[in-house]
């Protein structure tokens, strides 16, 4: 497949970027730096740029079979990232004519809010960042894409181990968890089999 990956320099992204290059993919990644993602493989486009930049964010999506965002806010970011990156990479997808994207989100968003006690009280202790997940949420939702929306619990730093479960009502509870290794996997995987288009889907150990 040839993929278009926004989020590359991240925990989750270089996953991600390895994993597709493994697997035989053509990968173009935006990134802010050329930098951020060293790596050099002849299938791998590095395009250093801003989700501000209407132009560079598309031609990145030119072309791809499935565009896959990992954005997430770091430390001193604003922390509407995620919305505001899906805004330009909705628009991007749809001047581009690319229609499969795969969007991580987080469990415990939009109506998974009061799924338990635990997520009412993460969502007060990191209430902007759920609510910008809430808001990118919405505009994947509301856009005519072949979207997904992958919601993790809990992710680690542990090693790629194939075990994991994944369900539109999956319930991780206190003690989910998922490595990223095992979340770059599983959004690999859907982006290529589509099994969940128009869903919203909880990935857990």
């Amino acid at each position: 497949m040839n993929l278009a990956i926004f989020g590359a320099t991240g925990a989750t992204g270089r996953h991600l970027v390895e994993q597709a290059l493994e697997a035989g993919h053509q990968v173009r990644a935006l990134v802010r730096n050329a930098d951020g993602l060293p790596i050099a493989h002849p299938r791998l486009r590095i395009v250093v740029g801003m989700l501000a930049q209407p132009a560079i964010v598309s031609g990145v999506a030119q072309g791809a079979d499935a565009v896959i965002c990992v954005l997430g806010a770091r430390k001193g970011e604003a922390s509407a990232i995620c919305t505001e990156g899906a805004r330009s990479i909705l628009q991007a997808m749809n001047t581009a004519g690319a229609r499969r994207l795969v969007a991580l989100s987080a469990y415990g968003a939009s109506e998974t809010r009061n799924a338990s006690l635990f997520i009412r009280f993460i969502r007060k202790v990191i209430a902007a960042k759920m609510r910008d997940k809430d808001g990118m949420e919405a505009l994947v939702r509301d856009s005519e894409l072949d979207w997904t929306l992958v919601r993790p619990p809990v992710l680690t730093n542990g090693e790629r181990s194939g075990r994991y479960r994944a369900g539109t009502a999956l319930k991780p509870g206190v003690t989910g968890r998922l490595s990223r290794a095992d979340l770059a996997a599983f959004m690999l995987r859907e982006a290529a089999e589509g099994t969940y288009i128009g869903q919203a889907v909880v990935v857990s150990r």
